[in-house]
């Protein structure tokens, strides 16, 4: 039996980089997306080999058409057809009220976490009505439903763009045997906090989660490895929330 070829965006850090690795293990070859870090990228892409898979690594940012083109053409040239893609890529912003947001941070997020996300899913559905069926797995978040008042109110809201996706796309692409789903993961420690200004909030956040910690990357990356497995075969328009009770 062929390889499984997955697609990861954002695969150099935090969910994205946990993501590779346990796909890795699970037996997939990955291409892994990333905007900036090169050596992030290439010490993801180590551990990936590590585990014995095969991995390219592309640097894309995937707000561009161009960018996602190059991103599937290149992991189909390297690696064969893709059967998975796990739309991790996205941005924040700073936290703090709309009221105070800069409208080019609110562009900024919309095209990563709508656009992004809406022609990385375009091009997993040409390519794999074309290959007989695969999986797509959209990073969500629990700020979807929760709205993030005071935090992140935009950054939700895109989120929420995510989920209309999902659901509307598994009911498209049911036919062509594409599975649609999402995890939606609550507070995670990942470095995403120091990026929008506050590297303290995971901890800060614990006792307003009914598990009592924020989660790690790991537990998330478990949950979109079992969506894109056999196990899973039936599950499609799920949103998983890994959000320990929030």
């Amino acid at each position: 039996m062929s390889r499984r070829v997955t697609i990861v965006t954002g695969g150099s850090r935090g969910i994205g980089a946990a993501t590779c690795v346990r796909l890795a293990e699970d037996g997939h070859d990955l291409a892994l997306g990333y905007v900036s870090n090169d050596a992030a990228a290439h010490e993801v892409a180590q551990a990936v080999r590590a585990a014995g898979a095969h991995c390219v690594t592309v640097r894309a940012d995937t707000s561009q058409e161009a960018d996602v083109e190059r991103l599937f053409d290149t992991a189909a040239a390297e690696l064969g057809p893709v059967t998975g893609l796990v739309n991790n890529a996205g941005v924040t912003g700073p936290l703090g009220r709309l009221a105070d947001a800069r409208t080019e941070d609110l562009r900024r997020v919309v095209d990563v976490n709508v656009l992004g996300h809406l022609l990385c899913c375009r091009r997993a559905a040409r390519d794999m009505a074309a290959n007989g069926g695969g999986a797509i797995v959209n990073i969500s978040s629990a700020a979807a439903t929760l709205g993030s008042p005071g935090d992140y109110v935009h950054y939700a809201a895109s989120k929420a763009a995510t989920d209309a996706l999902t659901i509307g796309l598994s009911k498209e692409l049911g036919p062509d045997r594409i599975r649609v789903n999402a995890v939606a993961p609550g507070i995670v420690d990942t470095d995403m906090h120091t990026t929008m200004g506050d590297p303290g909030r995971p901890a800060r956040m614990a006792s307003a989660i009914p598990l009592g910690r924020p989660g790690e990357a790991s537990e998330i990356a478990a949950a979109v490895a079992w969506l894109l497995s056999p196990d899973a075969s039936y599950t499609s328009g799920a949103i998983l929330r890994v959000a320990g009770g929030r």
